[in-house]
């Protein structure tokens, strides 16, 4: 497997307003995450996803060096740049996956049929998990009736915690 590219396949939105090669990195993150992508697979090489995506080749190699600098990935002059760790107990979570997947699948096609568009799911999803992993022990004791979270994310602003 560390001959071939990985199982890795990068998608650009230009209309994000993230940075491309920030793209780059944090689906390449999600890919460790999720056991998609393990130590030893050898991600698209500059080029493969230059042709894939039409972006500039300076912007994957900045991603690339960006994953090196966190100790994800290590480049191999003339080899290609191969996975060096996973992220978050990759192996773990690839049992736990299975359930999980298929509970938040079931969520999101809900959430489709009741006519929320691709972006007000990723918002609400964001604003539960907020208020899920939130730092503050107090309003987790405050919010547990809280079904959307939206509530949550309303008191941290007004409390200061974020302006």
């Amino acid at each position: 497997m560390a001959a071939e590219s990985a199982a890795v396949e990068f998608r650009i939105d230009r209309r994000s307003g993230v940075a491309t090669y920030l793209q780059i990195v944090q689906q390449t993150k999600q890919a460790l995450r999720l056991g998609v992508l393990e130590p030893g697979d050898r991600l698209p090489t500059a080029r493969e996803v230059v042709e894939a995506t039409a972006i500039n080749p300076n912007t994957v190699l900045k991603a690339y060096r960006e994953l090196e600098r966190e100790g994800l990935v290590e480049a191999r002059r003339g080899l290609g740049t191969f996975v060096r760790r996973t992220l978050g107990g990759a192996a773990d979570a690839a049992a736990a996956d299975g359930p999980l997947r298929g509970e938040l699948a079931d969520w999101a096609r809900r959430a489709r049929a009741a006519g929320l568009e691709k972006d007000d799911v990723g918002a609400l999803f964001t604003s539960v998990l907020e208020s899920t992993f939130s730092t503050s022990s107090a309003d987790d004791t405050n919010d547990t009736d809280d079904a959307n979270g939206a509530e949550t994310a309303g008191r941290s602003h007004k409390g200061g915690q974020e302006r």
